[in-house]
Formats: structure tokens, C-alpha cells, sequence
């Protein structure tokens, strides 16, 4: 399982791409823990619509039920209105 960190805001972002590069590249089945995400800002949404496609990229299934309310509260405050993202929210 793939556990974001707390804060994924720029200063993460890259090591937590580095991170997730390493577990999909190592892992078949892929699974996102958001339960301690309390903090995410604009390049923090990028990079997790980034990973989602990306995995869809590589025809690999993704088990991710969104926990975080920080998550669903920055897509509605962004606008984002992406398909292959939304099928996780609640």
C-alpha cells in the first residue's frame, strides 16, 4: 500500500513522486492510504491526478477508497472534474 504523507504540498511532492514510482514499479496490485492526509495544496492535486493516470496508463487496477476530506474539498475548491479521478471520491 501506498501511504501519503500527511502534507502533500510542494515541498513533498517530489520524493513522494520518487516514492510512488519505486511502488508501482514494483507492485501489481496498488492501493493508496490517505488516512493521515490533513494537509494538500494545488501541485499536491497534480501529482495525485498524475499518479492515477498514470497507473491507468499501465492497465493496472488501482484499490483506493478516499478517506481524506482534504482531497474531495480541494477538487470542488480547484474544479477539477476529471473521470478517472472522481470514481474514487465518494
Amino acid at each position: 500500500m501506498f501511504k501519503l504523507p500527511s502534507e502533500l504540498t510542494i515541498v513533498q511532492v517530489d520524493e513522494c513522486k520518487t516514492n510512488f514510482l519505486a511502488y508501482v514499479e514494483t507492485n501489481d496490485e496498488l492501493a493508496f492510504d490517505d488516512s493521515e492526509l490533513t494537509r494538500i495544496d494545488t501541485v499536491g492535486m497534480q501529482l495525485i491526478l498524475s499518479m492515477v493516470i498514470h497507473i491507468a496508463s499501465l492497465k493496472k487496477q488501482l484499490n483506493w477508497q478516499v478517506s481524506s476530506s482534504i482531497i474531495g474539498q480541494s477538487i470542488s475548491q480547484l474544479g477539477i472534474n476529471e473521470p478517472i479521478l472522481n470514481q474514487y471520491l465518494p
